[in-house]
């Protein structure tokens, strides 16, 4: 084996071991990948791993923006949708600015457009360790939905600013107007060519019954969506998002259900791999960037990373707790008020701003040099400052959030029961629709009437839900039936694998079989 083979082998090793070792611990995969990416860096002998930054934007980000697009609550992002223009574009503006004064004021000589540099890189936003925790510690629906909205579509600004940033840095020079047109001209192409994909993807898909290439042509469309609309000069990032919002919308009329449940398994793990993969890789780069740091010295690299980080931590909540009182003062409307968040959530929002692999790819995506020969100024403070960021929002932020949760009030979310009012609503089409088919000749009276039972104690039990009424007598029987058909389908189980263990039954059809009691398994109601 060669030395590429090893470190793959050793990577994909140590993302399993590391995994494991975050759900042992109960905290977000990325921040033992980070801690431990970071160790192996300094072990001896270790092979240099440099990232290149085209291809972890090429080959990691459409997977990871199109999977987010297709299971995010887009319902919640069309009705914030100004707070949410606001963060996903306002708020990355003041970061870059906040964050570039503060360079330009602790670090020697930094001249502006470097400054902006390195304040366009760290001001998106990764939600993908915020959210775990979240979903993990049960935080209102909305206040996630606001997170991952965020960092979905705040790279696209963030890339923009960072061109323009770079640009005027090589160049020497600077326009605004340019810049605005850039990012308006942009934003249109990116939306029009994610529009096109994402009908294509689903008028191809409607038409093809094989699961596995349906997966696969989801697998598929967030690098048909990125690939030319990066090549014609427009937002990546919000060409992949819009494939995605379109297939989400069009999926329940386009795909059977083997497709949807196969896509539902093959993207949850494409999605732990890629992720998983980026952050340790994230932590491997601190030894090759630390090494490119001579000639600073160590008490001034802490001042400058301090100043950074602090900056980007204060700007951030100081937003949330500035301009939720500024929308109220200007707009008094009943809907708005219902929607006002309090202070408790805003205050986890703004402690949710963590740094994720976007912002390492960008930074190392920066060039040698400028228009003239000469070095690109800071270059290597930029890539350090930048990992500082990633590394204490990871790490220090991702592991006080949970203590932060925990204190939130609740009892304003208005989205508790919406599973609950669905699902009786889907119980009570059920009984529309089989008393409908019970009037058919094909239809036999005994099996209306088992089915409807089944239906009409689910109905009951949704109603006491949505009511508030005493529900201690419908849980605890559904919890024994529960409990029960699992001790019938794991007897079921029991009995297939001695009917393989003494030969009289291929493994093939054992785990046909085996794939059909662990799908009805599945369907057991929590």
């Amino acid at each position: 084996m060669n030395h590429a083979e090893v470190l793959i082998t050793a990577l994909l090793m140590a993302v399993a071991a590391l995994g494991a070792l975050a759900c042992r611990l109960s905290v977000p995969y990325p921040i033992p990948l980070v801690i431990g990416g970071a160790l192996a860096g300094f072990i001896p002998g270790l092979p240099e791993i440099r990232l290149e930054p085209d291809l972890v934007l090429a080959l990691f980000l459409p997977p990871l923006l199109y999977k987010s697009a297709i299971y995010a609550n887009f319902g919640d992002f069309r009705t914030g949708l100004r707070s949410l223009t606001l963060s996903a574009v306002a708020l990355v503006v003041v970061t870059m600015v906040g964050v570039a004064c503060a360079a330009h004021a602790v670090v020697p000589e930094m001249p502006w457009e470097a400054a902006f540099v390195l304040g366009a890189i760290v001001s998106p936003t990764d939600p993908v360790a915020a959210a775990t925790i979240m979903r993990r510690l049960g935080a209102p629906r909305r206040l996630i939905s606001s997170i991952e909205g965020e960092g979905l579509f705040n790279d696209a600004t963030a890339l923009v600013a960072f061109r323009v940033a770079v640009a005027a840095t090589v160049a020497g020079s600077f326009s605004l107007a340019d810049a605005g047109l850039s990012f308006v001209f942009g934003a249109l192409g990116g939306i029009a060519i994610g529009l096109v994909v994402g009908w294509l993807s689903g008028w191809v898909r409607a038409r093809i019954y094989d699961a596995q290439i349906s997966v696969t042509i989801s697998l598929l469309t967030g690098y048909a969506a990125f690939l030319p609309a990066e090549a014609a000069g427009a937002s990546a990032v919000l060409a992949v998002v819009t494939a995605g919002i379109v297939m989400a919308i069009r999926s329940p009329d386009v795909l059977d259900a083997r497709p949807r449940l196969q896509g539902y398994f093959v993207w949850d793990i494409i999605d732990f791999l890629i992720n998983a993969t980026l952050f340790a890789l994230i932590g491997l780069q601190l030894h090759t960037i630390v090494s490119g740091l001579h000639e600073y010295r160590f008490t001034a690299l802490v001042a400058y990373a301090a100043a950074v980080t602090g900056t980007l931590v204060a700007v951030r909540i100081a937003w949330f707790f500035s301009v939720p009182y500024l929308i109220r003062l200007l707009d008094r409307r009943p809907r708005q008020r219902r929607r006002r968040a309090p202070a408790s959530w805003r205050l986890v929002m703004g402690w949710s701003g963590m740094r994720g692999a976007v912002s390492l790819a960008v930074a190392l995506a920066l060039p040698l040099q400028t228009a003239d020969g000469a070095p690109f100024p800071h270059r290597e403070l930029i890539l350090f400052l930048t990992f500082v960021v990633i590394f204490f929002t990871l790490v220090v932020q991702g592991l006080t959030l949970p203590a932060l949760i925990n204190r939130l009030d609740r009892s304003s979310d208005p989205e508790d029961a919406e599973e609950d009012r669905a699902r009786l609503t889907a119980a009570r089409a059920a009984l529309d629709r089989i008393d409908e088919l019970a009037d058919e000749q094909w239809t036999r009276t005994d099996t209306a009437e088992r089915m409807r039972g089944l239906y009409e104690y689910r109905a009951q039990r949704f109603e006491a839900r949505v009511a508030g009424d005493e529900v201690g007598d419908y849980e605890e029987r559904s919890r024994a039936y529960q409990d029960m058909v699992r001790a019938v389908l794991q007897a079921q189980r029991n009995a297939l694998m001695t009917m393989r263990r003494e030969g009289s039954l291929s493994n093939e059809a054992f785990n046909r079989i085996l794939y059909d009691i662990d799908l009805e398994e599945s369907r057991l109601e929590a």
